[in-house]
């Protein structure tokens, strides 16, 4: 006679390979993503030079943030409200959201077109040509969440690799150009291929009119995912230009340098990211007493992971590194160490961030990620104008080592919280 335990394992074994399939699927994609995202910094680090790349770093973390706004409105909350739900009320949700993305691209485009115009210099171009790119940017990132939310993270995979190829001939085309404009524009124009292949892959056309809906559907967190991400990337945009202003323009392409560095393993804390917070949300419905543990593997593999990564590149060779980034190198190669802190407090926070997001809790999200923020800023920009280049990447190390502990004590308070008081299932249609 079989048992009610017997019944059950199969049911458990299957769900356990089904999370670990979408969990690689998503490592594949940002894999592919930051294969391309890498591709394009050393292009430009080995032919422009530091200064030229400092530029080019300056448009990139603009972009980041452009990129928070999109997600903060549109994608997050696609992923914590209709990820595993039926497909109906996944191509309602995926259409309102990515006409969402596409507006914000539009609107925040024309903008830096006009400043960057109105700059003029080494660094308007750059910035005019980024809000030319912009909508097909956030558009492409849109489908990856949409298919990673849906479960088939696969689509997700090959529409970054058919980025990656379009991104070859732009790149020939750029260097022939030899300016950061004309490499800015390569980036954009094979990503706005993927976000057009998108829309075949997922058989929807983004609706621009149903982003006042969608904002209005989801304002009870979308509003407060765009303040936590601003603050992300915002804190990195002023990192940057407070230390462009203190140090100089060289020292924030010596910053991105080391991020480069940094590109395998940011691959993946990156591609876990992207499945994180469904596979969160997914525990959360099926085993609510698991979450903490899921989080707390998350949270300490990735740290361990950035530690490893970290010591692998202190023991790489000047020759090897040289040949990597060329000028970049001798810059930048003093920031592995603490660049490497940073990255791993930086993925133990991610672990109990991903379940502040499943659980719903913005406000706790909220106030860890602005804490976090402020810390961020105020620890590179202080650093800055005590040690230089290499003293603010101390301070980020410290501050984000820090922060972590705080998104952790946040996320006890909100499972204490929901033990208390269960909340009812949310919204998925």
């Amino acid at each position: 006679m079989t048992t009610e335990g017997e019944k059950t394992r199969p049911t458990v074994v299957t769900a356990k390979r089904a999370m670990v399939g979408r969990l690689s699927w998503g490592l594949a994609d940002q894999a592919a993503s930051s294969m391309t995202n890498f591709a394009v910094g050393i292009y430009v680090a080995r032919s422009l030079g530091v200064t030229a790349f400092g530029v080019f770093s300056l448009a990139w973390v603009t972009y980041g943030v452009v990129l928070s706004v999109s997600r903060g409105l549109a994608t997050d909350p696609l992923v914590v409200r209709f990820s595993g739900v039926p497909e109906a009320s996944w191509r309602g949700a995926v259409a309102r959201s990515s006409g969402t993305a596409l507006g914000v691209g539009a609107a925040i485009g024309a903008v830096s077109l006009v400043v960057g115009l109105a700059l003029g210099g080494s660094v308007g171009p750059a910035f005019a040509c980024l809000g030319v790119m912009l909508p097909g940017l956030l558009l492409q990132d849109a489908w990856r969440y949409s298919f990673f939310a849906a479960g088939t993270g696969r689509k997700a995979f090959v529409n970054d690799l058919v980025w990656g190829v379009a991104l070859v001939p732009a790149l020939v085309v750029a260097a022939r150009v030899g300016t950061v404009a004309a490499f800015v524009l390569a980036w954009g124009a094979a990503a706005s291929v993927a976000a057009v292949y998108g829309c075949l892959q997922s058989g929807i056309r983004p609706r621009m009119t149903g982003a006042r809906a969608w904002l209005r559907e989801q304002r009870d967190l979308s509003y407060r995912y765009l303040v936590e991400n601003v603050g992300v990337s915002g804190a990195s945009q002023l990192r940057a230009y407070g230390l462009g202003a203190i140090v100089g323009v060289g020292a924030v392409g010596a910053v991105r340098g080391a991020e480069l560095l940094l590109g395998p393993f940011l691959a993946v804390l990156m591609g876990l990211s992207l499945v994180t917070v469904a596979e969160a949300a997914r525990v959360l419905r099926r085993a609510p007493h698991r979450l903490a543990r899921f989080c707390l593997v998350l949270g300490a593999g990735q740290a361990v992971a950035a530690l490893l990564w970290g010591a692998a590149l202190v023991l790489m060779p000047d020759r090897l590194g040289e040949a990597v980034l060329g000028d970049v190198w001798s810059s930048a190669s003093q920031l592995i160490v603490p660049a490497a802190l940073g990255v791993a407090g930086a993925g133990l926070g991610t672990g109990a961030a991903a379940g502040l997001r499943a659980l719903g809790a913005a406000r706790r999200s909220l106030r860890s990620q602005l804490i976090a923020s402020t810390c961020y800023v105020g620890g590179g920009l202080g650093g800055a104008a005590v040690a230089g280049t290499v003293g603010s990447a101390w301070g980020v190390a410290a501050a984000t080592v820090c922060s972590s502990a705080v998104w952790w004590l946040q996320l006890r308070s909100a499972l204490r919280e929901r033990h208390q008081n269960p909340i009812p299932e949310v919204r998925t249609s």
